[in-house]
């Protein structure tokens, strides 16, 4: 096994430093940009305005209203 000498030590201790310091600030920009609803929204915006349509006729009753009409068209 190599031996190695203090100052050897102390410098690999700071280029280990100095990396996990990189990794740091690339992985805060990564998770900054991932958690950013608002550029999220903007990149998916005509799946989220479907999604709210789909979302607001569900729970107003649109399903319930269309069956109705169906149901009363039959009775007919």
């Amino acid at each position: 096994m190599a031996t190695r000498t203090p100052d050897e030590i102390r410098a690999s201790i700071e280029e280990n430093r100095k990396a996990l310091a990189v990794s740091i600030g690339t992985l805060k920009t990564e998770v900054a940009e991932a958690t950013d609803w608002r550029k999220q929204i903007a990149a998916n915006q005509q799946n989220v305005m479907i999604g709210a349509a789909v979302a607001g006729f569900v729970l107003t009753g649109g399903i319930a209203a269309v069956g109705g009409l169906f149901r009363r068209r039959r009775r007919r």
